[in-house]
């Protein structure tokens, strides 16, 4: 069981969904990247790309972002997220879309949305991050001193660079790794 690891919301246990169409990233991780972000995180705009239960997005909430926008292509994601914000009372900072990853970077961009932290989870292997990267790079979704989160199996390689994103640092926790994205190459 996925739990709020601390902030407002510490504590709330985050229903996830069944099956194996999502992985939800585990607590010794989350505690890791949220340490290493910890600075970008009062007053911020989140962005949780893939979110499925929404567990980075109402982590960030519960640590004083200001703002969260969760997408996830799946229904019975969206409803998970929706009864975690409800859940952790963080509903009121949180908007939930429901549709393809890709075009809401898009839709996100037209509508004007700048982000300070952006998590992308995709599915492993579905080429969806460095799709994503290349749209949030491309569309300036991610505010100048911004960071993109980005998990992946550890089996893959990291993402050098996406236009002028830069890798700023890369983590491997067991089959999990995360890299961390900035226009400086700093965190």
């Amino acid at each position: 069981m996925l739990r709020v690891i601390t902030g407002t919301a510490r504590g709330h246990k985050l229903k996830t969904l069944k099956g194996c169409e999502t992985r939800p990233t585990s607590d010794r991780v989350k505690e890791s990247v949220f340490n290493i972000i910890a600075k970008h995180l009062e007053n911020a705009h989140v962005l949780d790309l893939f979110a499925g239960s929404g567990n980075l997005g109402i982590e960030a909430l519960s640590r004083s972002a200001l703002q969260a926008v969760f997408v996830d292509i799946n229904g019975d994601a969206v409803s998970v997220i929706r009864e975690n914000l409800m859940k952790t009372r963080l509903a009121e900072r949180g908007t939930v879309i429901r549709g393809d990853a890709l075009k809401v970077l898009y839709n996100l961009s037209k509508d004007g949305k700048r982000f300070d932290i952006i998590f992308i989870d995709p599915p492993y292997k579905s080429g969806l991050l460095g799709k994503s990267l290349d749209i949030i790079e491309k569309e300036g979704l991610l505010k100048e001193t911004g960071v993109v989160v980005a998990e992946r199996s550890s089996n893959d390689s990291a993402i050098e660079r996406a236009g002028n994103l830069k890798l700023a640092r890369d983590c491997v926790y067991g089959n999990t790794a995360v890299a961390f994205y900035s226009y400086s190459g700093e965190i």
